[in-house]
């Protein structure tokens, strides 16, 4: 089994768990259905749904981008071999997204090229609106270029890159601008860069350039004929696309079903975030209720305890227990090591306000408990000292567990995609396995 294959198990398992437990009765545990909450998490389960059903049908989507009469229809043909889409030097023949399938020589997996309509002929909300869609479908996007590269066509893959998408930047035409090479078209898009104090590294790597003619101009030759006389005739070149169509392959081979298996596990993580901001939002007052409840529990229980080293140890099991409450409320799957996980985060991120929490309540814990041992009978002043201390002590704890609830809230409304098969772990994992020679590693160093 390959490496790739390992991923496609990995990524088919944590969507199958994540489609299941969002789909379970038992989610929230002995909190009532919602009706409510139901109907607005409906989309998010569906894309969930969406994302095993791709990596089940295994098909890679590849967008083409670019301005009108740059050619996106004409590289789709001339890639397929065929004339399938219209296409034309009328501006705006493609007035919609289309889709045509293709299957690779090799034939192990399956593309499904998305032909759009030009960036710069569809209103700005529109084409935003359209891009930001159809760059979340893609798993790679080709951006076609010809001439020089305008200022409307950098911000649209300025746009574009922000999906995070590996892009090809494909120029075509180049039998009308034969002088533009690799280094000529990145040397530009490294000066554009400068001059909007863009990092050229962020917007595309020049290994990820190529150059086409996906439909050649006619070219005048030069007929000779048996009787001696010449006449002068136009012939159409054959497509210039082995480069691009090599490029393509050459990724599918090598990092194709890897592109499958990110794609569907970041639709999957977006999914979980939209369940979990939703059902926070929806549930924000059962949430206070509980926040205030164990800040109530270990208030009291800090004050009466005696002995200082159980405030703490106490304490941090109340914290836990709190975690635990509220996303058993969320209906969010966690275990107690994922809580603990996620209160060391919240400890750290907290800039040393619980670690001052918690010196400050051992501190008074000690000298508690130095009360707690001497005798009330013989002095008993130290009865109102003992008093004001575990009071000043309570206060305290019952500040930190405030916070510790509203820190889980913020980390828990980013969903929950902890454990071995959770989509963030598995995204990791595969992030971690790629090749440094391939688009999907580039990508990561541009972010």
């Amino acid at each position: 089994m390959t490496q790739q294959d390992t991923q496609i198990q990995q990524t088919r398992a944590s969507l199958q768990q994540a489609l299941s437990w969002y789909t379970s009765v038992r989610r929230h545990w002995n909190y009532p259905p919602n009706l409510e909450l139901q109907a607005a998490v409906k989309p998010d389960l569906q894309a969930l749904k969406a994302s095993l059903e791709k990596i089940e049908n295994n098909v890679i989507k590849i967008a083409t981008f670019g301005l009108v009469s740059r050619g996106k229809s004409a590289i789709i043909n001339a890639l397929m071999g065929q004339t399938i889409l219209e296409s034309g030097p009328i501006h705006g023949v493609t007035k919609w997204p289309q889709s045509v399938r293709w299957t690779p020589p090799s034939g192990k997996i399956k593309v499904e090229f998305i032909d759009t309509p030009g960036l710069d002929e569809i209103e700005g909300k529109e084409r935003e609106i359209m891009a930001r869609n159809i760059a979340n479908e893609a798993d790679l996007i080709l951006f076609i270029i010809s001439e020089d590269i305008t200022r409307t066509e950098y911000e649209a893959l300025l746009q574009l890159k922000k999906a995070f998408k590996p892009i090809i930047l494909v120029f075509n035409k180049i039998d009308l601008y034969p002088d533009k090479d690799v280094h000529t078209i990145y040397e530009q898009l490294q000066n554009i860069g400068r001059s909007s104090n863009i990092d050229e590294r962020f917007l595309m790597a020049s290994e990820d350039i190529v150059r086409v003619a996906a439909s050649p101009q006619p070219i005048p030759i030069l007929v000779k004929y048996p009787d001696g006389k010449t006449a002068e005739e136009w012939e159409t070149p054959p497509p210039q696309i082995d480069e691009l169509k090599n490029k393509i392959l050459t990724i599918l081979n090598q990092e194709g079903k890897s592109l499958l298996c990110l794609n569907a596990l970041q639709k999957a993580k977006k999914a979980e975030e939209n369940i979990a901001k939703k059902t926070i939002k929806n549930r924000q007052e059962e949430a206070e209720a509980i926040i205030w409840k164990y800040v109530k529990y270990k208030s009291i229980a800090v004050a009466v305890n005696p002995i200082g080293f159980l405030d703490i140890v106490g304490g941090s099991v109340t914290d836990l227990m709190l975690i635990r409450s509220l996303a058993r409320l969320y209906g969010l799957p966690i275990t107690n090591h994922e809580a603990g996980k996620l209160w060391r985060k919240i400890f750290i991120s907290s800039g040393g306000l619980l670690l001052a929490e918690i010196a400050t309540g051992l501190i008074l814990g000690l000298g508690k408990t130095a009360l707690a041992v001497s005798s009330f009978i013989e002095n008993p002043a130290i009865l109102t000292t003992y008093g004001s201390t575990a009071i000043m002590q309570g206060g305290l704890a019952a500040y930190g567990t405030y916070i510790i609830g509203k820190a889980a809230q913020e980390y828990l409304e980013k969903g929950c995609s902890w454990g071995d098969l959770g989509p963030s772990m598995v995204i990791k994992n595969i992030i971690n396995q790629i090749d440094p020679n391939t688009i999907i590693y580039r990508l990561q160093i541009d972010e």
